[in-house]
């Protein structure tokens, strides 16, 4: 058995029963790798993921910060049972209050009626999900080793940081403000959790879409400059940014793109808490996904409206020349003067009608890889981080090919004005439909979808990262 720390002797644990204490000494020894008496964060993160057990971004260094006692690094034995058997007296409380009949098992039902008094609606179905994720057994229901099996390692002890981490969600920014706004129970809005979560995703969705700026910007460039006759591609466009303005030039457009970050997310959040009350009049259910899409897809477009001058003004702003605007100010200024105020809204319409296939689309394909995965893997646990991301970055990719051609035709409305002198422009997104087609055939609609799938990578990495980090550091348990 490891050798306990002697500065810390803890004076009950000469108390616990032998059995026990095989236990403990038994799972210590799987998490001690190197067999030196001590665990560390990385020998715990490593351990872990080889035992499947479930985990998210921090875990492992939480629970090491809670249970060194000593603040040398590592956990001994001793402060590894301390922690071990008072985070399950914790565990306890909560399965007996789960546990509505007290026997000894959590079924279905109590599950949904459990999670429903802390202010957290679900149902059958979703009850069904979370039970399979715990039921080694296969019984239909959790019983108490069950339970303390599948959560002996969340560092929280607070029921809705729990059931949070049993519901387990994520988030990814890969530049698109369409999708479906994220979902959260009253107790959650009440607590404040919902604001911390919009801060993260603004934080991450500013830092994933400043590293991804360029190929943003070339994307642009692509979608209302290239055609069959100039050949401008990947490599010429960006040469061109190049020698037009120099490296800072690749970035035209992005403080527009971060500034609406804030108000879009928020506007979109009101906006679908209300709709969520008006369609969802059973609150004793979750909406189901043809509720959400119509929610969701609703809140985009009040807050696509509330934002497109923003929209209009990234637009402008990435094709601008050098010297031709000095800020976002005189930009909106001199645009405003030359071609009016309706020019802010140039491309509203395939703007707001790319949403409905991009949000359906992206829940549609999220909802179904998500089902199919637990439907594959019904007797182990939560996915884990790269397959939430891999469901949620291809759903997205989907979602965007799928209304490219929309978002091609909002940007060249959009760019009217920016357009050689003497050039023929369309006004209208039919006629922009048409001329497109016919000079162009059906490729000119995807113009540009190179760069933009070669920054889905790179910002569903980057965004989940400083989601976790910003999400940390606000102290939301969520993941």
């Amino acid at each position: 058995m490891p050798t306990s720390c002697p500065l810390h002797p803890h004076a009950g644990l000469h108390m616990i029963p032998p059995e026990e204490e095989e236990r403990l000494a038994e799972l210590f020894d799987k998490l001690d790798l190197n067999k030196d008496g001590r665990i560390d964060v990385q020998e715990l993160s490593v351990a872990l993921q080889s035992m499947g057990v479930p985990t998210f971004a921090g875990q492992a260094e939480r629970v090491v910060e809670k249970a060194d006692l000593a603040q040398d690094g590592g956990v001994d034995f001793a402060e590894f049972a301390q922690y071990v058997i008072e985070h399950e007296k914790n565990l306890m409380l909560h399965f007996k209050c789960m546990d509505a009949n007290a026997d000894g098992q959590i079924d279905e039902g109590e599950i949904v009626s459990s999670l429903k008094t802390l202010g957290i609606h679900i149902d059958k179905a979703e009850a069904k999900r979370l039970l399979k994720r715990m039921d080694k057994d296969g019984s239909l229901s959790i019983d108490w080793n069950e339970w303390r099996n599948y959560l002996m390692f969340h560092p929280g002890t607070d029921i809705h940081g729990i059931i949070n981490f049993w519901r387990h969600t994520t988030f990814v920014d890969v530049g698109e403000d369409i999708g479906i706004p994220e979902e959260f129970s009253e107790n959650e809005i009440l607590q404040g959790i919902w604001w911390r979560h919009l801060v993260s995703g603004a934080a991450a969705g500013a830092v994933s879409r400043t590293c991804t700026a360029p190929l943003d910007r070339l994307k642009v460039l692509l979608q209302v400059h290239a055609t069959k006759s100039n050949n401008l591609g990947i490599v010429s466009g960006m040469r061109h940014m190049l020698q037009e303005g120099g490296v800072r030039s690749l970035w035209r457009g992005n403080g527009i793109n971060i500034i609406k970050i804030a108000p879009e997310s928020a506007i979109k959040f009101m906006a679908y808490e209300q709709l969520k009350r008006l369609i969802h009049s059973d609150r004793n259910r979750d909406l189901t996904i043809g509720e959400r899409f119509v929610a969701g897809s609703t809140a985009g477009v009040i807050s696509q409206t509330a934002i497109y001058p923003m929209e209009v003004l990234k637009t402008r702003l990435a094709l601008r020349r050098t010297g031709q605007y000095s800020s976002i100010l005189d930009a909106a200024i001199k645009i405003h003067k030359h071609e009016g105020a309706k020019c802010f809204y140039k491309g509203y319409v395939p703007n707001l009608l790319g949403i409905i296939p991009y949000a359906g689309i992206d829940l549609a394909i999220y909802e179904t890889l998500k089902r199919m995965y637990l439907t594959r893997h019904s007797q182990v646990e939560d996915p884990g981080v790269l397959v939430l991301l891999a469901c949620g970055t291809c759903s997205s990719t989907c979602g965007q090919l799928a209304s490219y051609p929309l978002a091609l035709v909002r940007t060249r409305l959009q760019a009217q004005g920016t357009m050689a002198a003497g050039s023929t422009q369309e006004t209208s997104m039919v006629g922009m439909f048409r001329s497109i087609i016919q000079t162009e055939g059906v490729t000119g609609l995807y113009r540009g979808i190179a760069p933009n799938f070669m920054k889905v990578a790179p910002a569903v990495g980057i965004s989940y990262v400083v989601y976790e980090h910003v999400r940390r550091y606000l102290g939301v348990t969520m993941t």
